[in-house]
């Protein structure tokens, strides 16, 4: 039976989704792409934004139309936050807590039927029965990913939850209460990865930095990955700057740690975090990441940037602009405030006109693209150690990789270097990555690629 799974969002989802494919791949089922045609579509939602709600809505009814026989299934944040609103798109809204036991689930609906004759229950019924479909493993049996996955890079769930107050942001609401997955488990998930042939790990979580296992923090957690396994690269998404210590980033000395930090800043303006209810100032952010830069030659750190936010005067807008033009980030992740319900910042007086955000959206992806552009530049003719991901196009002989610090990077070969470090010569920044040449090679890759995250 094929399967296809749909992320949309943040690393977490996808690290829950790998677990998934990984999981109906070792029970028989066949992964294809959400562009084909399967007999179980699978979208895992976001909500952050109002486009992340359309976008997944659109799957949704796409998925339909390739195959309407197929078994529709809807979870993650959107499904958690409104099921009642995909009830007409899936034939099956799952929420958060139970979409681990996703394959237990489908196992319990679907009868050893031929293809396409599924008897299925209303959606009512099905969401107010969810707690009865918990999993039913059979003896013995445990659900471990498994080799196979076209990824180099595997992402690790370590913790689920958040209780911050941002008033933005709904996330609190459509995810569980702050769990951290035990340090043993987590250890053994990178010890499988190395053996299944993954050269990177990225830990994961909704808030990564507040991961506690008995007396295990985050930066224990990591020394014992370092000292416990043989993966070659580790990497950590997002941080807040208050878990940004000397102590911490002494753990760098190890060049398998990658140079790469995500500290989400939201705003360059001290009075609009203040009334984001962010839990730093944008003094201690300039600290922590003045801090980094001493501490770790070649850093990359990236951010998020949201304009647009209910009250931000243009003078604010300006104070933010110029924050992140100082910073040197390696790149901002730009979008414009979406208003969430039950976010306390959509009620909010002074919203601000979709015209005025799209304008400062606009200037502030253009000043991502000229900091990305002098980070890049700044390693024009240094050799440094690329993972590579994948031929861009079957055939092309063009390889499309990232350097430890992050940054995109495509080479030429005659040879295969999918899922290898190698040391390149990085030559020229174009379409918003870095063209390379190979130990002894003469002529620079084509600039006919497209940039990738």
């Amino acid at each position: 039976m094929r399967v296809a799974l749909y992320t949309l969002g943040c690393k977490l989802n996808q690290a829950e989704t790998e677990s998934l494919a990984n999981n109906f791949r070792q029970a028989g089922f066949q992964l294809v792409s959400p562009c084909d045609g399967a007999d179980i579509y699978i979208a895992n939602t976001c909500t952050v934004t109002h486009i992340a709600d359309r976008k997944s809505r659109h799957w949704l009814r796409l998925a339909r139309r390739r195959n309407p026989q197929a078994l529709i299934i809807a979870t993650g944040c959107y499904a958690q936050r409104t099921p009642q609103e995909l009830a007409s798109l899936a034939d099956l809204v799952v929420e958060n807590k139970e979409k681990e036991h996703l394959l237990e689930i489908i196992r319990s609906l679907l009868k050893p039927t031929p293809p396409h004759t599924h008897t299925m229950l209303p959606v009512t019924a099905r969401r107010n029965s969810l707690h009865h479909c918990k999993p039913r493993l059979h003896q013995g049996e445990t659900l471990h990913p498994i080799a196979g996955n076209v990824r180099t890079r595997s992402l690790i769930k370590i913790q689920d939850g958040c209780h911050s107050p941002c008033t933005y942001c709904i996330v609190p609401k459509v995810r569980p209460r702050e769990y951290s997955l035990p340090a043993s488990q987590i250890i053994d998930e990178v010890k499988q990865k190395v053996t299944l042939g993954y050269k990177e790990v990225v830990l994961t979580g909704t808030k990564v930095g507040s991961y506690r296992d008995a007396n295990t923090n985050l930066k224990d957690l990591v020394q014992r990955i370092l000292h416990n396994t043989g993966i070659e690269r580790l990497r950590l998404s997002s941080l807040q700057p208050s878990e940004i210590s000397p102590e911490f980033l002494a753990l760098w000395q190890d060049e398998r740690l990658c140079r790469h930090f995500h500290l989400a800043l939201q705003s360059g303006s001290q009075t609009v975090l203040q009334r984001m209810k962010r839990s730093y100032s944008l003094e201690q952010y300039r600290r922590t990441i003045e801090l980094i830069k001493e501490r770790i030659p070649e850093v990359a750190i990236t951010t998020d940037i949201m304009v647009g936010f209910p009250g931000e005067s243009d003078e604010e807008f300006e104070q933010s602009y110029s924050f992140c033009q100082q910073a040197g980030f390696a790149n901002i992740h730009v979008f414009p405030f979406s208003p969430r319900p039950e976010a306390a910042a959509t009620k909010m007086p002074e919203q601000i006109k979709d015209k005025v955000k799209e304008e400062r959206n606009r200037r502030m992806l253009e000043l991502s693209q000229n900091s990305q552009r002098r980070f890049c530049e700044q390693f024009s003719g240094q050799t440094m150690p690329v993972l590579w991901e994948k031929e861009t196009n079957p055939g092309s002989g063009i390889y499309s990789g990232l350097t430890s610090n992050y940054i995109r990077v495509y080479v030429r070969s005659e040879k295969s270097l999918r899922n290898v470090i190698t040391p390149v010569t990085l030559v020229e920044f174009r379409n918003r990555a870095m063209l390379a040449e190979l130990p002894g090679q003469l002529s620079t890759t084509s600039t006919n690629t497209e940039n990738e995250s």
